[in-house]
């Protein structure tokens, strides 16, 4: 994908991650309509990208999600990716988890994206493509997270099978799945007190291993164990 005048939605823009993504597709040429829950930070953030059609949603209201999506697709003529960056975690053993605390975590890191892509499809261009950030703990589930990690591997698998069924028409599916990286989501976790955590992953890297695997086609974003970089496949 050729990011200069792409049309692409960010969900979740007004978290530290989804903000650093929408700067840098901004400053590759994108053109970008923003979503997240905070209002107030997402016009910020709207205004300091030059003015980016952008509209409040809450990740768990699917109506507030698809508007937001119809919106963005309107404003810009038709979307060319979409980018969700929705999260929340919570901390404990699996046998003391709180159904509630369980349902939210679902709804967010797995159910709200899927439900934000199913209502983009129609407006996504063939040959076009979908990020979703997942997490390392996919792939390795982590003692004191059971909860977080599985809703994490669910939407994992689901992006799997959806890369597949998109594939007549062209449409890239990224399941981009970094170790921890530091953006102050433990810190307002749902439950409990996260158990020790390595060194947060440089932002940075992440946010050009995204954009990279953009123009490349790329399937997922994934840390190379032996190297301690993230590699694109």
């Amino acid at each position: 994908m050729e990011l200069a005048g792409a049309r692409v939605l960010v969900a979740g823009a007004t978290g530290v991650l989804g903000g650093e993504l929408a700067r840098a597709l901004a400053g590759a040429g994108a053109r970008l309509a923003l979503t997240g829950r905070d209002e107030g930070r997402l016009q910020a953030l709207a205004a300091e990208l030059g003015g980016a059609p952008a509209r409040a949603a809450d990740a768990v209201d699917v109506e507030s999600v698809r508007a937001s999506v119809d919106a963005a697709a309107d404003a810009l003529g038709g979307l060319d990716a979409v980018v969700v960056a929705w999260g929340v975690v919570a901390f404990g053993p699996a046998a003391d988890a709180d159904d509630a605390v369980t349902e939210e975590l679902f709804a967010v890191n797995t159910l709200a994206p899927m439900s934000l892509v199913r209502a983009a499809l129609p407006h996504l261009a063939d040959g076009g493509a979908v990020v979703l950030l997942s997490a390392i703990v996919a792939d390795a589930p982590t003692l004191g997270m059971a909860e977080y990690s599985a809703s994490k591997a669910a939407l994992s698998a689901w992006a799997s099978v959806l890369r597949r069924e998109l594939r007549g028409r062209s449409v890239a599916v990224l399941d981009v799945r970094p170790p921890h990286v530091d953006t102050g989501l433990v810190d307002r976790a749902l439950a409990g007190s996260p158990p020790r955590l390595p060194a947060g992953h440089d932002r940075g890297e992440v946010v050009a291993a995204v954009l990279d695997g953009l123009r490349e086609g790329a399937r997922e974003v994934v840390l190379d164990p032996g190297e301690k970089r993230l590699v694109r496949r």
